[in-house]
């Protein structure tokens, strides 16, 4: 059984953008988390001494990975915060990259600067390498605010295992997310100590404040957008679940109902994060996309049932709470920059694809849509899409395995072949990440350039 709801061409109007090409945001926010940096390395610099032997050369070694470590941490938490600026410009997903790989050099400079100091400190006493551990302990008895830098850093080395591939595959999203949330306790831990035993903030007072001013944005940005936005989205549109529907075996679409939905400010592409306040799913909080164009009385996900939260939205009843966070996600009409779209979807990946394929502008022929499931029975919104093909003159394919099982071929010559000015198309992409990968290779061997395939992964 499917449902239908659709937005048609008052869900298109909403959309309208002038088409034009968009430079990457990327690169302005990274050139000022370099000149950041850079102002790091400029202080460690001005209030470094001529190093005349190896006891200096490791303290002042300790001292920039230290700085280093404090300013990247306040990164670290600024990519957790959900800005709308970097949500909906960068993506999530690419924020969320930012975030693993800030916190993995955050991490390896957090323990090469306590190993650092540590055995300066040693060598200073005229202690060996072996004296490190002791000198390590008496360090954080006897120096103040250490003892919290110790525990935040344990935490913080806690999290980075979990983290880890290998590690976090084998263990609960839920279980992980909300030990990740302890990076907030590692980082407001190790704080105190940068400012009481940092000589660099007790002989500049101007980087102190400046120290100071950076965290104190950093919080006031995770306490608005974490804690105060989503208390204020919730309180004002007042979500439940209006109904639950089995679209295919395995896949399932909750309605959602509320008040003045349409002021959320979502859009086709975007997602949620979810959490209904059912028995057993209060303390689950997951990202779905949108399903179909934002209506002011109803939003809709579908959703595929690949973990315990997924597989338990279907036992969900009319009237329960719903309390979400978002919009998020920059995979919108916005990132268009041709007239000809392709928007090629991956199993649940369609949810996106789905409410893009009925609200990006074109005429007759300027969009596609391609499909890839395992069978035509795991085509899930299939009539939904044909409905929407047949409105709108826009061009609906699939590929599925074939009876014996063989996968269908994606490719680059195929691809050129069934859509031959592909190369000229702005390209849509959502899917497991193999398939993406795949995809993504055969679109660059067909000529379509890497700025004009758009892709967001919400594996988070």
């Amino acid at each position: 059984m499917t449902t239908t709801l659709a937005g048609g061409r008052a869900a298109r109007r909403q959309t309208m953008r002038r088409i034009r090409p968009r430079r990457s945001p990327a690169v302005p926010l990274l050139l000022a988390v370099w000149a950041g940096a850079a102002g790091v390395l400029w202080l460690w610099w001005r209030n470094t001494p001529a190093i005349s032997d190896r006891t200096g050369m490791l303290l002042n070694a300790g001292r920039i990975t230290g700085l280093l470590a404090g300013y990247l941490m306040a990164l670290v938490v600024l990519q957790m915060a959900r800005v709308p600026a970097l949500e909906r410009r960068v993506g999530s997903d690419r924020v969320a990259r930012w975030h693993a790989m800030t916190g993995r050099y955050t991490l390896c400079l957090v323990l090469a600067h306590v190993f650092l100091i540590m055995w300066g400190y040693a060598a200073q006493a005229g202690k060996g390498l072996g004296d490190i551990v002791r000198q390590t302990i008496s360090s954080v008895n006897e120096l103040p605010d250490m003892g919290k830098a110790a525990v935040g850093t344990g935490l913080l080395v806690l999290i980075g295992l979990l983290s880890a591939g290998p590690v976090r595959r084998r263990i609960p999203y839920d279980a992980w997310y909300h030990v990740h949330l302890l990076t907030y306790v590692a980082v407001f831990l190790t704080f105190w100590h940068q400012l009481t035993t940092g000589n660099d903030f007790a002989v500049e007072p101007v980087a102190k404040t400046v120290w100071y001013a950076l965290y104190g944005t950093v919080t006031v940005l995770v306490l608005w957008y974490r804690v105060l936005t989503p208390l204020r989205l919730n309180l004002r549109h007042r979500m439940r679940v209006e109904a639950v529907i089995e679209e295919t075996p395995g896949i399932v679409s909750v309605l959602i109902g509320g008040r003045r939905l349409h002021r959320m400010g979502a859009e086709a592409g975007q997602f949620f994060r979810w959490r209904f306040l059912a028995p057993g799913m209060r303390f689950s909080s997951h990202p779905y996309s949108l399903s179909a164009a934002p209506r002011p009385d109803m939003l809709r996900i579908t959703v595929k049932a690949i973990g315990d939260h997924s597989a338990r939205l279907r036992e969900l009843e009319p009237g329960t709470r719903v309390w979400a966070e978002g919009p998020y996600g920059a995979l919108t009409a916005q990132r268009r920059s041709r007239g000809k779209v392709l928007l090629v979807a991956g199993g649940v990946g369609i949810t996106p694809m789905r409410a893009l394929f009925e609200t990006l502008p074109g005429a007759s022929g300027d969009i596609t849509l391609l499909y890839r499931a395992n069978s035509t029975h795991d085509l899930a919104l299939w009539d939904e899409l044909a409905g929407i093909a047949d409105e709108r003159g826009a061009r609906l394919m699939y590929a599925v395995n074939s009876p014996d099982g063989e996968r269908p071929d994606i490719s680059a010559q195929t691809l050129s072949r069934k859509i031959p000015d592909v190369e000229h198309h702005d390209v849509f992409l959502c899917g497991p990440p193999g398939f993406a990968q795949s995809v993504y290779e055969a679109l660059r061997g067909a000529g379509v350039p890497a700025r004009r395939i758009h892709h967001e992964s919400f594996e988070m």
